[in-house]
């Protein structure tokens, strides 16, 4: 199993430089970075859009997609490299590749008459046509579409008529084609260019899908006209309100006839038009930058019904339309938007889906990368913050809890290759471009404060003739560039006023510089020679990256083009290991912070690689990355989360904690210190035990030292965020404190930002209102498209209406100038303010002689409706602030009379406080299939729920967290905390972890039986287990024997084979316990209950003496009862996906093994069948046979005790939502290819998800593949 856990994806934006980047089909839609495309999906449940996969194959540009019209799976995309690829969505793979298109497409499209044809062009054509399957596969050249006079910008096939289509070209014209009709070439160009040899661009070219012949065509300079192909005519010119606007895409709404939709290219408007008219209906501004491409999905998107008891409405809304009156439309421009979504890509790389008829996004990714990014760096204060710097000319900042972009840098940059942030909170942040020099943003300001161009000192002291440098760090000079670019950029963060730039790494007073001539060299600053005072030579190629380790004083690391890390000793004047494994240039290097030997490198070859520097060992290898892996960071303070850049566009961050969870282990157990932290030179020593040696490990045992309470579980908290990725291990850890009745003074400041308990959300958001009506900015300024005054008071308001506090958003909306809407819920204050306000409202109307009518509604308070209309849209927050609101009684109905209510108030209060948990389980279930579980936690611990809350922990696989706040919560988390403590032990049944294991189990009360289970599993020598066996308090082997003979004289089953298990001859516990087994599955009254315990500690029978030749039908006897009792287990858990799987797997070991069990291949089928009957979704209603089958596994599975723990619901750990770049790995229980992480079995060749894995060694601890080992995927 993999050690580095990918647990955030930064997505690349869209591409802004080909034409037809996006597309869309079903309730799917696409676009494309630079060398992926990006696929979305509807998800039902929740009414919003995931990023469901990652199309990676093409090592170029990609210049156009196409969605086949025919089959929503399948989709076509060409790229640069002359490569055509046809792909199927749902099983997420290429199924066809033309790996010659004889030029690079800049358009393709599905055929008219063929769903598996697909015609592609390139420049000045011909048009190809590809079948890439069928019964004459092959490339045939148009008959009539070739020898263009002009380059072909795109073309598009008639959706209607047969084989017509259409292409336009750079000169502005176009070139119509009709089977038996003349062709007719360069066409319809606009009047202002003819007779000229100006050229004018075709921008976008749509067919009218209700003519035959009319075509919306629009040119880069002139404009939009509707044209009929055949009379060769322009029916329309439309006209923009300004001559500086300009459209590079359009297109036509299926859902209203003659109206069409177009993007400004300069600025983010979308106009809305109809054929009949010239001018526009309607404009929105959807964002500040311009539209780069548009394409309006063909049918409606079917989303999840939403029940509602309101009265059906006139205008045109959809099921995920926010409860807000339309806009107030002026008299002459009443207008309304068809329903329609709208994919619209913007120049910044920003993607987004409009919903028209609600005017509101349904999904917006505000910005993005569109091109490799070459850093990334962690802000020095902040670890949330973690800035990147890209080909396309920008720096971007990313909040890595919420994986988006909250600032970005002006642009226009050329290519930046680096970064560096100041030191400490001065916010500004340098980078090295290829064109304009170094230059500092000042993220604040949000404005280029200083640029240097040229040489800022006279001297250079790290220079060569006859050597190239590419990166330097921490140098007190700056180096003259001239007119060259500048690869890498530093600031000294022990003197904030020097930067460095160049190519290398500095240690205190020493530089080390890589460079072109293949060598590595070492200069010392405090002299004046310009002389290296080491060469270091060995690498066969140009050395790009050196790195100094942090830890280990005179210690540097390079990374060359000949695919080797080599590790210098400066001390030794040696290379003293070279890491070989990569097999491309080596381009990102990172030493860990804390582990002195941890090393990661990352490559050309795609992957990102770990490395034990000690022996040279690779750890592990990461293939997620679809491009070159350019930087890698983490920060100080959270030394095991990293963050990596590519080629690909993407940014992902990893958790290196696996790498070393058994330290947090030891810290768990409550170890010594000697054996949690420690000095380099004893880390270093191979074979030695991990320590931590860096600075954040000592400053948490210096502040625990100075405590006199509470010490252990601040302990655990402090190391458990260190090692925790940002997702809310910190949220996690408040809500804990509040349980533990923390006082809400030490609350911190980023507490509110989070999930909050129910007992503080009024009163933090209505401060957060507070604060938006001050319109206070942050410390950093606006941000990313900065709100206005007015946008800031009306997201006040709206937090204010949420929280029931009726009257100050009345006046909120008043100062805005929305008389309508404040009068329309005044009545909900009550009948006397909505009076004063109507009459004040009045008086402004007769001061400016305005006579307009004036609407208004009444507030109903109806919370049950409103926590039903927004969680059936999937606005669970807003219903959880709803629901918490009428707990506290802030939403009443308005009164029309006074009167005591208080007996109606007190009979609601129960009735919203059993909603308010609801709407938290169902947010936390929201955040758990997102991949959150930390998150999800929080939202039971909210309210009160500690039970659910480490259960999410456990299913999301957050074992080590779980087991950390379990013993902080103490007695309310015992049982949670004990079965986590039981699967830790499993993790580390093994060497050399075996005390460990013991440690953890010691832990528990009443840990015996666990103990003698960890025993018995032992492999060890006769003199090692019985050094176990007192170590756990248990007798020794021979003791164990005689014990086991007096058990079963005493008719005690359980202790008999409990001792036999420990005895030199555990195979006589099989033999006892599978006789007792097979004596109760004969009767008809057993439970899973009744066997499970017996079942479970014979599963723990060391494997040596299992897998023996004696044991051979024992073993399948335990097998197959292991599989079907695993089964009607994970029923009980609801683990539907593996159900079927336990169920084939008994059966398979039932026709192949010569056994003697009361189980019949036959009655597994039919209770398969009625489980898939009565408990999976189904249209066929199931039959009273599988009622009854049904009814009697029910009665089975019921558990025996009231009291006991049952963790139900499928395991989704962190990441199982993160599609990757990685190798196709194909489930041998589905046939379906994996998504998130991967499980190998024992064979390195069959795979599980890793989701599956877990549930599956939860109920049956045995392989899957029938061999007799036991899986661990813990």
């Amino acid at each position: 199993m993999a050690k580095v856990k990918q647990v955030g994806l930064l997505a690349a934006g869209c591409q802004p430089w080909n034409k037809d980047v996006c597309a869309a089909s079903g309730d799917r839609f696409a676009y494309c970075a630079t060398l992926a495309i990006y696929i979305y999906q509807l998800d039902q449940q929740y009414n919003e859009f995931k990023l469901r996969s990652i199309m990676s194959e093409h090592k170029k540009t990609i210049t156009a997609i196409s969605w086949c019209p025919d089959n929503p799976d399948l989709f076509a995309s060409a790229s640069a490299d002359n490569l055509l690829i046809v792909w199927n969505v749902a099983e997420k793979k290429s199924v066809a590749r033309l790996d010659n298109t004889k030029g690079v497409p800049v358009s393709v499209s599905w055929c008219w008459n063929s769903a598996d044809g697909v015609a592609f062009v390139s420049q000045r054509g011909p048009l190809y046509i590809w079948v890439y399957r069928g019964p004459d596969p092959g490339v045939t050249v148009h008959k009539e579409a070739h020898s263009f006079l002009s380059d072909i910008c795109l073309f598009r096939w008639h959706p209607t008529k047969k084989g017509k289509l259409v292409f336009g070209h750079t000169d502005g014209s176009l070139s119509v084609f009709q089977p038996g009709s003349k062709s007719q070439k360069h066409v319809l160009r606009p009047e202002s260019l003819e007779g000229t040899d100006e050229e004018d661009p075709v921008s976008a070219l749509e067919w009218d899908p209700l003519s035959t012949d009319y075509l919306l065509v629009s040119n880069l300079h002139n404009g939009i006209r509707l044209v009929d192909s055949e009379a060769l005519a322009c029916i329309t010119s439309f006209c923009f309100p300004s001559a500086a606007a300009s459209v590079q895409c359009l297109a036509w709404v299926p859902s209203a006839p003659g109206m069409f939709i177009t993007g400004d290219s300069q600025v983010g408007v979308l106009r809305v038009w109809n054929v009949s008219r010239s001018t526009p209906l309607d404009s929105f501004k959807l964002k500040k930058t311009g539209f780069h491409a548009l394409h309006v999905f063909n049918s409606p998107l079917a989303k999840k019904a939403q029940s509602s008891c309101s009265p059906s409405k006139s205008q045109y809304t959809s099921s995920t339309s926010e409860a807000v009156p339309p806009p107030t439309l002026s008299q002459n421009r009443s207008f309304s938007l068809p329903p329609g979504h709208a994919v619209c890509c913007f120049m910044d790389g920003g993607v987004g889906l409009y919903d028209m008829g609600a005017k509101k996004w349904d999904f917006l990714r505000d910005l993005g990368h569109v091109e490799t990014i070459f850093d990334c760096k962690f802000k020095p204060d902040d670890p949330n913050l973690l800035a990147t710097a890209s080909f396309d000319g920008t720096i971007k900042i990313w909040d890595t809890n919420t994986l988006t972009a909250v600032y970005t840098s002006p642009g226009n940059e050329g290519v930046v290759y680096s970064l560096s942030w100041a030191p400490g909170d001065l916010n500004c942040i340098a980078g090295a471009t290829s064109r304009n020099g170094a230059f500092i943003w000042d993220v604040r300001k949000g404005k280029i404060i200083t640029r240097f161009n040229e040489v800022s000192r006279a001297r250079p002291r790290v220079s060569e003739p006859n050597h190239t440098m590419h990166s330097v760090m921490r140098l007190s000079v700056f180096l003259q560039h001239g007119k060259n670019g500048i690869f890498c950029i530093s600031w000294s963060h022990k003197d904030s006023k020097r930067i460095a730039t160049c190519s290398g790494d500095g240690f205190w007073d020493m530089i080390a510089t890589g460079c072109e001539d293949k060598n590595v060299r070492v200069y010392y600053l405090a002299t004046s020679s310009d002389q290296p005072l080491k060469v270091f030579t060995g690498h066969l190629a140009k050395v790009f990256h050196v790195r100094w380790s942090p830890l280990r004083e005179g210690i540097l690391c390079s990374g060359s083009d000949d695919g080797t890390v080599r590790i210098w000793d400066y001390t030794q004047d040696a290379c003293i290991n070279v890491l070989s494994g990569h097999t491309a240039p080596v381009r990102g290097l990172m030493w860990n912070t804390e582990v002195p030997y941890l090393l990661i490198s990352g490559s050309w070859d795609y992957t990102i690689r770990v490395w034990d520097t000690r022996d040279g060992t690779c750890l592990d290898t990461v293939y997620d990355h679809g491009a070159d892996v350019y930087g890698l960071t983490c920060h100080q303070s959270r030394p095991f989360t990293m963050a990596s850049c590519s080629r690909d566009s993407t940014v992902r961050l990893w958790s290196l904690t696996p790498l070393i969870s058994p330290l947090l282990l030891n810290i768990l157990t409550d170890q010594p210190w000697e054996k949690i932290i420690g000095n380099t030179d004893t880390a270093m020593v191979p074979g030695s035990p991990l320590l931590l040696c860096g600075k954040v490990s000592r400053d948490i045992k210096q502040e625990l030292d100075k405590l006199s309470f509470d010490i252990r579980a601040k302990k655990l908290r402090w190391f458990s965020e260190c090692f925790s990725p940002p997702g809310g291990s910190s949220n996690l850890w408040d809500l804990v404190s509040v349980i533990n009745g923390q006082d809400d003074s030490l609350l911190p400041a980023s507490y509110s930002k989070g999930v909050m308990h129910m007992k503080h959300l009024l009163k933090f958001k209505t401060s957060e209102a507070q604060e938006l009506t001050i319109v206070k900015m942050s410390k950093f300024g606006g941000g990313i498209g900065a709100p206005s005054k007015e946008e800031r008071l009306k997201e006040a308001a709206d937090i204010h209406l949420r929280l029931g506090q009726i009257q100050r958003y009345c006046e909120l909306m008043v100062e805005l100038g929305q008389w309508e809407k404040a009068l329309s819920v005044a009545p909900g204050v009550s009948m006397k303010y909505w009076k004063k306000l109507m009459q004040r409202r009045a008086d402004q109307l007769m001061a400016e002689d305005n006579d307009d009518a004036i609407p208004y509604c009444v507030a109903t308070g109806d919370i049950k409706k409103l926590v039903t209309f927004f969680s059936g849209r999937g606005q669970l927050l807003e219903a959880l602030l709803i629901a918490q609101g009428a707990c506290e009684g802030n939403i009443r109905a308005p009164q029309s009379s006074a009167g005591n209510h208080t007996t109606n108030d007190v009979d609601n209060r129960q009735q919203y406080q059993s909603l308010l948990h609801k709407v938290c389980k169902d947010l936390a279930e929201w955040y758990f299939q997102d991949g959150c579980s930390v998150l999800a936690a929080c939202c039971h611990l909210a309210v009160d729920d500690i039970e659910l809350a480490m259960s999410s922990l456990i299913r999301g696989n957050e074992l080590e967290l779980a087991a950390c706040v379990g013993i902080v919560l103490r007695e309310a988390a015992n049982q949670s905390t004990a079965y986590c403590l039981q699967l830790l032990a499993r993790k580390y049944m093994t060497n050399p972890t075996w005390e460990l294991s013991a440690d953890l189990l010691r832990m528990i009360p009443d840990n015996h039986v666990l103990l003698a289970k960890l025993c018995a599993f032992y492999p060890g020598s006769a003199a090692e287990i019985n050094q176990l066996h007192e170590r756990c308090g248990l007798p020794s082997l021979e003791e164990c024997k005689a014990l086991a003979g007096e058990a079963v004289n005493e008719g005690d089953l359980f202790s008999a084979v409990k001792f036999h298990l420990l005895s030199p001859e555990p195979e006589v516990a099989l033999q006892i316990g599978i006789n007792h087994l097979k004596e109760q599955l004969a009767g008809s009254d057993w439970t899973v209950d009744d066997v499970q315990p017996i079942l479970d500690l014979m599963s723990y029978i060391r494997t040596d003496r299992l897998i023996t030749t004696k044991t051979t039908e024992a073993r399948s006897e335990l097998l197959i009862l292991c599989g079907y009792i695993g089964a009607l287990l994970a029923i009980r858990r609801q683990y539907s996906s593996i159900v079927p799987a336990l169920y084939e797997y008994t059966s398979q070991l039932l026709k192949r093994r010569e056994v003697s069990v009361p189980l019949k291949i036959e009655q597994l089928s039919v209770e398969l069948d009625a489980w898939r009957a009565c408990a999976q979704a189904n249209s066929i209603p199931p039959s009273e046979c599988q009622r009854e089958e049904f009814s009697c596994l029910q009665r089975r599975i019921q558990p025996s005790h009231k009291g006991a723990l049952l963790l139900c619901g499928a395991d989704y750990v962190t990441g199982s939502n993160l599609p990757s770049h990685s190798d196709l790995q194909l489930s041998c229980f589905t046939g379906q290819r994996i998504q998130g992480p991967v499980f190998l079995l024992e064979d390195n060749k069959s795979a599980i998800s890793l989701n599956d894995a877990l549930m599956w060694a939860k109920v049956n601890p045995f392989s899957p593949l029938g061999t007799g080992l036991r899986i661990n995927p813990f």
